[in-house]
């Protein structure tokens, strides 16, 4: 399971509230988590407001913490330096805020498990950062290979769900298929798409950004996309956890360049689990 929002922009003249903060709380406490949570958790009895936050805050319980030498095996902390974003030439962290030294971190891979006995044995890898090479919010779900394969060739591909928020809402299931000839069985993966865009033109003309929703809810007393406390008290538990264990050691943010998707460390989180960041 990979959970990605990345953003193409630097701090944008954030940077003396950002450098506080750094990409862990500013926005794996929050968005990744709550992208996780949705994902993770087991379907409520109903959709009533609590029913959907008892079950997300039963998968950040269930999260195992990562404290002491974990943090170095599992997590990856970058720093952005100077680069190209867009064809634009754009200047690094540092130099956004006139060489100022900091060890904030402008971007954050995770290998997170939950210990429940629906995704015991199972990473989820978290990244998120800024000055990415593009703006996306996705979720990819990765499915098993199948255990023996009655098909001839070596590059079947295992199914693969893709649900993208941003920038357009999309979801896509990734299927290997037979290529439409006659020589032989030949396979293929194929794409299932359905595009919200283009299936609901008419019904919604203009896409509402995200706070539009969440005032609405609020107007409604509709508490079901607003935080707990008791959630946010576990999200910050866990977050609290790695920073506290970055500091002990001496974890400090490795440089990637602007336009790349992160440090070196970040490819070497998934690949020693035999696994890959989809891009």
């Amino acid at each position: 399971m990979q959970i990605t929002v990345a953003e193409t922009v630097g701090v944008e003249g954030r940077w003396s509230y950002y450098n506080d903060y750094g990409a862990l709380r500013d926005m794996v406490q929050n968005h990744v988590l709550q992208l996780l949570c949705l994902v993770a958790m087991e379907p409520p009895a109903s959709l009533d407001p609590d029913s959907v936050r008892n079950e997300k805050v039963k998968v950040l319980r269930s999260l195992r913490p990562l404290v002491g030498r974990d943090v170095e095996r599992k997590t990856v902390r970058g720093q952005y330096k100077s680069g190209v974003a867009d064809g634009v030439s754009v200047p690094g962290y540092l130099e956004e805020a006139g060489g100022e030294p900091s060890d904030t971190e402008t971007f954050v891979a995770i290998q997170a498990n939950i210990d429940n006995w629906r995704w015991a044995g199972v990473p989820f890898y978290l990244r998120t950062g800024k000055r990415m090479p593009s703006k996306a919010s996705q979720i990819v779900i990765q499915f098993k290979s199948v255990p023996h394969s009655i098909f001839s060739g070596d590059d079947l591909m295992a199914n693969r769900l893709v649900i993208r928020l941003q920038p357009e809402e999309e979801i896509s299931l990734s299927l290997m298929n037979k290529t439409p000839s006659l020589d032989g069985l030949q396979l293929r993966p194929v794409d299932l798409n359905l595009s919200l865009t283009d299936a609901f033109k008419k019904q919604a003309p203009r896409r509402r950004i995200a706070y539009e929703r969440l005032l609405l809810e609020a107007i409604r007393n509709n508490q079901t996309l607003f935080v707990r406390r008791d959630e946010a008290e576990a999200a910050w538990t866990w977050i609290d956890a790695i920073s506290d264990s970055w500091d002990r050691y001496a974890v400090r943010p490795s440089s990637y360049s602007a336009g790349t998707w992160g440090p070196a460390g970040a490819f070497a989180l998934t690949e020693r689990n035999g696994h890959s960041w989809y891009e």
